[in-house]
């Protein structure tokens, strides 16, 4: 039996390409009726008017605006018809309650919005009087303003601001932003007036054209960089590993010589005679810092001597980072589309993001209504079971983004492995990668469905935490806050861990078409198989990418500030260089890390490759002529070991059986 139920080959044959079959198909079963659940709380807030209210807005008595409403039961004021009232009015829209995000005032539907700003109760009547807008309650006549006792809580605070019409949500806005201070105080807490905000964005509106092009610079370099990486990967290797191998050599030195020398000028000192007590007190306090240089030096020792005995086992591993470098180069000129699958994604992901908070939104004016205790306003809450449906939709914002990750994955693997097993790179298909995409579609959705949910397991405990932890900032002990801290990080490590054994899973059913757990277990095999050279690449082959990374922002900051060279104010030149150097490793990112991906995946085609065959008749290698050199050079290096080994033993026999001096 296999994992998880499936009657699957006990010893694997590994068969690339040659077998397609539907995988985890229950998976994908329960993957879709998740989706029509999304699908059905939508509805559900339209059929119950929470989209409607949200987008045309209710007043503070159950009443949707621009619509014939029905009574509701127990609440005064509701089942009005206000076709003729499409815009909310609030009579006091400055009072916003930042912590519940929504405004505490009475909200009215209006058949206009004040388009000047009304100082008395008599402007209130005038403006009535001549729009046919009445901004107080319904129960008030518009002509009894001026002296209608209830005037002070039932019509708008006064001056009522000038305000416009929002588009689509048809909400009257004061145009003073002067109102919302309060709330940007909030938001903006690092702001102290108003001017450096204004500078800031000045400064940014003022540079938008260089801005716009070192974007299209960070963008146009990044495609650059994946190109020819396979070109500088060697000299960015070993560079890297001297400097690093300097850097630690160097530390160390530095340390015992400081040790030293501390400890030289703890002598000196003992071998002057003083009675002065604030001198012994010094020199305590050198004892301690030269014990501390000790611990210090002895560590950093430890350190280099374990960082030199891995560089001298893994020297032979650089070199197969620095071949799956080169042949991930040729894959992206093979596949050049390959680099357009960042963007896809963030389109798909900005895409259901939209439409899940829109959701949320509804949800937010779905339910029953309920009056509020210390407002006495009607609100729509979900009450009973409906309130889960908050939870369900959050779960499933989690788990349909990390499908549409899981997707780009399952897409890089495919088309990656299709280029690495078809011998003649001549009779690629056309379009690899969409062949890839139709062959996700059609057989392996179940597959991508079930990995995103094991990750979705993982995260949304770890959110929970996160979330736990900041509402209990400053409250908890320092115990609990460091449990919830050592939490938080094992969820997070084992999500990256399950992270990059889902990604050689879903390059294993690429290959050989089986369920996820089967593809997990033996790509998990396979990896640790290969223990060393894993971390050799993970740890060289990151490094170098992140390198890379510094080398795209680097180079479109410097294009930056030859770019505004002409502006002599140094402090107009930062928010724009910011905002260009955030953009720039954002694109660098989504770029190097679908490199990383293809470099991933290529080395489990070569370790699969490397296992099942040998280069003779019947059982070909698929590799890469670079792979293929590294192979032979390793074959050259054991046999020459293997050769020493053997003379060495005749030695030692021949030396065994040479005869002894005689004895008389």
């Amino acid at each position: 039996m296999g994992c998880c139920g499936s009657t699957e080959r006990t010893k694997r044959e590994w068969r690339p390409l040659e077998e397609r079959s539907c995988t985890d198909l229950p998976w994908f079963l329960l993957f879709v009726l998740f989706c029509v659940g999304m699908g059905s709380i939508c509805g559900f807030t339209m059929a119950t008017g929470g989209a409607a209210r949200l987008v045309f807005g209710y007043d503070s008595y159950g009443n949707t605006c621009g619509h014939s409403n029905q009574q509701l039961q127990g609440v005064r004021l509701s089942g009005l018809d206000h076709t003729d009232r499409r815009f909310v009015f609030f009579l006091d829209p400055c009072n916003i309650d930042i912590v519940q995000r929504k405004i505490r005032s009475m909200a009215l539907c209006v058949a206009e919005c004040p388009g000047e700003e009304l100082h008395t109760y008599g402007d209130l009547k005038r403006f009535a009087m001549i729009n046919g807008s009445e901004l107080c309650s319904y129960e008030l006549a518009g002509h009894k303003y001026p002296g209608h006792p209830d005037r002070f809580t039932k019509c708008p605070k006064l001056p009522v601001p000038q305000s416009k019409p929002l588009p689509v949500f048809n909400r009257c806005t004061p145009m003073d932003i002067s109102c919302y201070a309060k709330f940007a105080e909030a938001v903006v807490t690092f702001v102290s007036d108003n001017s450096l905000l204004h500078r800031l964005i000045a400064s940014v509106a003022a540079s938008k054209e260089v801005i716009i092009g070192l974007c299209v610079l960070a963008l146009v370099l990044s495609m650059i960089l994946m190109v020819i990486i396979r070109y500088i990967s060697a000299v960015l290797v070993w560079i890297l590993t001297g400097l690093v191998v300097l850097g630690s050599l160097g530390g160390t030195s530095i340390l015992w010589w400081l040790y030293i020398d501390h400890r030289l000028s703890v002598k000196d000192a003992q071998s002057e005679e003083t009675e002065e007590e604030g001198e012994e007190q010094e020199e305590d306090e050198t004892k301690d810092k030269t014990h501390a240089l000790m611990i210090y030096a002895i560590a950093a020792t430890v350190f280099t001597v374990i960082l030199l005995l891995l560089m001298l086992f893994m020297r032979k591993r650089v070199a197969l980072t620095i071949a799956l470098f080169r042949v991930a180069g040729k894959v992206f000129v093979h596949l050049p589309l390959l680099v357009l699958q960042p963007f896809l994604t963030f389109i798909i992901l900005l895409l259901f993001w939209t439409y899940w908070l829109l959701v949320l939104l509804f949800l937010g004016t779905s339910g029953n209504p309920i009056q509020n205790e210390e407002t006495g306003l009607i609100e729509f809450r979900l009450t009973g079971a409906l309130q889960y449906l908050t939870w369900y939709h959050t779960f499933g914002l989690v788990w349909i983004s990390e499908f549409i990750l899981a997707c780009q994955q399952m897409t890089i693997a495919g088309a990656v492995v299709t280029y690495y097993f078809t011998r003649d790179k001549g009779r690629l298909p056309i379009t690899p990668i969409l062949s890839s995409v139709l062959r996700l579609l059609r057989y392996h959705l179940g597959t991508v469905a079930k990995g995103s949910f094991i990750i979705t397991l993982v995260k949304i405990p770890r959110l929970i935490l996160m979330y736990v932890h900041n509402q209990l900032k400053g409250k908890e002990n320092a115990c609990a806050r460091c449990m919830l801290k050592a939490c938080i990080c094992c969820l997070w490590c084992l999500e990256k861990c399950l992270n990059y054994l889902n990604q050689n899973a879903y390059a294993a059913t690429a290959i050989n078409s089986t369920s996820f757990c089967v593809s997990a277990r033996d790509a998990f095999v396979i990896l640790v198989e290969n223990a060393l050279r894993v971390a050799a690449i993970n740890t060289i082959g990151d490094f170098v990418l992140f390198l890379g990374k510094v080398l795209i922002v680097t180079c479109t900051a410097f294009a930056g500030v030859l770019a505004l060279n002409y502006q002599r104010d140094y402090s107009e030149w930062v928010p724009p260089l910011l905002l260009v150097g955030l953009f720039a490793f954002l694109v660098a990112h989504c770029f190097l890390s679908v490199f990383s991906a293809v470099v991933d995946v290529l080395f489990l085609c070569f370790a699969i490759d490397t296992k099942y065959n040998d280069g003779t008749p019947g059982r070909e290698f698929y590799m890469d002529k670079a792979l293929m050199e590294f192979v032979e050079n390793s074959r050259k290096s054991v046999a020459a070991a293997e050769r020493g080994r053997v003379r060495a033993r005749e030695e030692v026999e021949l030396t065994a059986m040479a005869p002894g001096p005689s004895s008389a």
